[in-house]
């Protein structure tokens, strides 16, 4: 009888740990890596009271989903922040998806690389790259994710709104070669969600430590314009809702602001929410009770997107 349990228990013990394995997919098969060079880089991990991840070698998306019974059939990507250096991969990444899921939202965090001299060419195209597959990837599998193709949205936070933002506005655009059946579906999202992010290159207003990390130190004005993603809106860009704190500090509140006014430039449904106080990288901002209605608003907002 105590060897029966002791099997059964061994049993569920490994379906758990497959279901839990399953939750972490590859973007891309591991030798059709885009714009990959051989390198001695290696990814690193860091505990500051957040974990943080840096020099990301294998880009990938780990998927939370909501119980049966509560999904909407939503679901939204998720961008870390870190100033195209890091991910701030927990505190924007997978407390967030995990958020969403109360919702009944599936999130799914991308853990994308990050600009490197070393490990990548072209490295200013590499983010978008595992964005717009990302997207793509999350769209192709979107009956075992039980979630609607036309519902899949993207929220970015700081640098990690940059590249968020950056996908609604060159989701066209061919960065990499298609390698399957699945670079055959649309990058476009469906609706965004931009958390003090950075939009702007070039200006006073930007993030300077997120400019020369994605673009370098000299970089032409022609890709300081491309990647200034006020500039680039159409009206094919997504519906987008942002929220920003006057006295952020890091990533000034006009990037919102630039971007809003683009937005509706174009016709393009846009929704801005701004915070007296809350500074920069506030999250979830759960200790704020004023702070924290971001994440409300935005459910309501998702809920009124056709």
């Amino acid at each position: 009888m105590r060897r029966q349990v002791w099997i059964v228990g061994l049993l569920f013990t490994a379906i758990l740990s497959s279901k839990a394995q399953d939750t972490i997919m590859p973007l891309w098969p591991k030798d059709k890596i885009p714009n990959r060079i051989a390198s001695e880089e290696k990814e690193v991990e860091i505990l500051k009271g957040a974990l943080l991840i840096g020099k990301v070698q294998e880009p990938a998306v780990e998927v939370y989903l909501p119980a049966k019974s509560n999904a909407t059939g939503e679901a939204v990507l998720v961008f870390p922040g870190g100033g195209y250096s890091i991910l701030a991969y927990d505190k924007e990444g997978t407390d967030i998806a995990k958020f969403l899921n109360g919702k009944g939202i599936a999130g799914i965090v991308v853990k994308y690389r990050l600009p490197s001299d070393t490990s990548q060419k072209e490295k200013h195209n590499v983010p978008l790259i595992d964005a717009q597959r990302a997207l793509r990837l999350v769209r192709s599998k979107a009956a075992d994710f039980r979630i609607k193709s036309d519902k899949i949205g993207i929220i970015g936070f700081s640098a990690g709104g940059h590249l968020a933002s950056t996908l609604g506005t060159h989701f066209n655009d061919k960065v990499y070669d298609p390698i399957d059946t699945v670079d055959s579906l649309s990058a476009r999202p469906d609706f965004m969600a931009l958390g003090y992010p950075v939009i702007t290159f070039g200006e006073a207003s930007t993030h300077k430590g997120s400019q020369y990390n994605l673009l370098g130190e000299n970089p032409s004005a022609e890709m300081v314009n491309y990647f200034s993603n006020e500039k680039q809106v159409t009206e094919d860009t997504p519906p987008t809702f942002l929220f920003h704190a006057i006295d952020d500090e890091g990533v000034p509140v006009e990037n919102s602001l630039v971007f809003l006014k683009a937005l509706k430039d174009r016709g393009v449904a846009a929704t801005l929410h701004v915070y007296p106080k809350g500074g920069h990288g506030f999250s979830l901002a759960r200790t704020d009770p004023h702070l924290r209605g971001w994440t409300e608003r935005m459910f309501e907002w998702i809920n009124s997107l056709e």
